[in-house]
This record gives C-alpha cells, structure tokens and sequence, in this order.
C-alpha cells in the first residue's frame, strides 16, 4: 500500500504519520530538528522525522507498513519521500524536565502533534549547553526570532540545567538579532 504523495512536504508527512498513527493508538510527538523546520520556514532543513512516544510505546509497525513505508534498521523510509521517520525512546523530555503538553498543526494530510515553539528552544538549546553545539544554538535562535517563546521559562529551565551563562550568551543574541 502506497499512501504517501510524491513529493509531499515535510510538516505534510510528519502530520499523515501522526495523524495514521494515532488511529492505530499510538501516540507520538514529533521532535528535533524537523519541528525547527517547521519554525523556520525550512530556514534549517532537516530530513529526519524523529516522534517520541508520549504513552505506552506500543508497535507502530502496522501504521507505517499501511503507509508504504520500510523499515531499515532504525529508520522508516517510503519510496515517495526523501524524510527518514524514527522512533526514539521516550518519555519526552529535555534535559531533566518531563514535557507533557504539545502544540497541534492542522495540515490537509492530518493534525501533527509536536513540541511548542518554547519547548523546540529548549530542545535546542540542550544541545548548546551540553555540547557546545553552535548549530542548535542557531536553531534556537532561527525558531525565537519567528515564533512566540516564553523566554522566561527557558530562563528557569536553564537555570535547573546549571547553563545560566549560556542562556545569557543566548538571550543577548537574540536581542541583537544576531
């Protein structure tokens, strides 16, 4: 079976995944770099869906074989689309703090669950803060700069992931605008 369109855009397959999946009661969030995507304008673009289970981790198997996909090792593939789909472990969470509510997109494939604005920050932020990766700070600032965070809760977060001075270097960036 073959249910997913040529070409179709990635906030468009994340929402079909989500939307198949759910049907099948499973329930996932889709985080990571895809959802800065998504933020961005596709001002970073990533090609891997990642979803996280947000109850109990039952087998998606049966959705995505229902969509045409294919499994290779840890990735889902579909011949109609260049995005992997991934399962990581759950629960979601960044760095020690558990994340329970979500936002939702409508899409004309399905309603896609994924992490807010705010909580995409912080995920890339905990990159930042425990890697030093300059690219997730990038990524944070791109989704601040375009959407509605809670610059204060990403303050209080960062302050209990002891990066208080790193959550400095990122908040004078972002009212530099650079």
């Amino acid at each position: 079976m073959n249910q997913v369109p040529e070409g179709l855009a990635l906030e468009e397959l994340a929402a079909l995944v989500c939307s198949s999946l759910d049907r099948h009661g499973v329930r996932v969030v889709l985080s990571g770099g895809s959802v800065v995507s998504i933020y961005s304008d596709n001002a970073y673009m990533s090609y891997d869906l990642d979803f996280i289970h947000t109850g109990l981790a039952r087998r998606v198997d049966g959705a995505m074989t229902e969509l045409g996909f294919h499994k290779h090792g840890r990735h889902w593939t579909h011949p109609a689309s260049q995005f992997l789909v991934e399962f990581p472990p759950g629960p979601v969470q960044i760095g020690d703090a558990a994340i329970t509510e979500f936002a939702e997109r409508t899409t004309r494939m399905g309603v896609l669950r994924l992490l807010a604005p705010t909580e995409c920050v912080m995920d890339r932020l905990a990159g930042f803060y425990q890697w030093n990766d300059l690219q997730c700070l990038e990524q944070a600032l791109e989704v601040a700069r375009r959407q509605p965070i809670d610059l204060a809760r990403i303050e209080q977060w960062s302050r209990k992931e002891r990066a208080v001075e790193r959550f400095r270097e990122f908040k004078e960036r972002l009212a530099r605008g650079a």
